[in-house]
């Protein structure tokens, strides 16, 4: 940042700590409906715990599609029992390396940040994640927004 030298240096508040929240989402990119869940650690167990909640949310008679990095937890071995128990109708597709611009959901975390985080000071972490939590209650429903954020054409 620069200021001119006459002037007074800005003061940048900042709450200092290492506490952090994880968050997992999936996009319906027919409908824009966001399904959010937080987890205190990003794992295997609680990965699996989404993709129960995600198989929710699966239109009958439909297979699910889902695009993933490829994250660790993705790939554990503690989750194979369940996915071959669903694997007629739930299919994991896993993007290639260092190319996250292909996930849709990417397009939303980074309207996320954008539309709540930038720029904004959060004296404590509740007040950070109510504030994203509040988007996410906008985005889970089907909406317009999200569903032309993350056409595929």
């Amino acid at each position: 940042m620069w200021i001119p030298p006459e002037a007074v240096d800005p003061i940048v508040l900042n709450a200092p700590g290492r506490k952090s929240v994880g968050e997992y989402g999936a996009v319906r990119v027919s409908n824009g409906q966001l399904v959010p869940q937080q987890s205190e650690v990003l794992n295997a167990e609680s990965f699996q715990m989404f993709l129960k909640r995600l198989f929710r949310h699966r239109r009958t008679g439909r297979q699910m599609v889902i695009i993933l990095d490829n994250a660790r937890y993705h790939h554990a071995v503690f989750l194979q029992p369940w996915l071959n128990s669903h694997q007629e109708v739930l299919q994991l597709d896993f993007l290639p390396p260092y190319s996250p611009e292909l996930n849709p959901i990417e397009r939303v975390w980074k309207l996320t940040r954008t539309l709540c985080t930038h720029n904004r000071y959060f004296p404590t972490l509740e007040s950070l994640v109510n504030a994203v939590s509040q988007r996410f209650e906008i985005w889970s429903k089907p909406n317009e927004q999200l569903a032309q954020l993350c056409a595929i054409n």
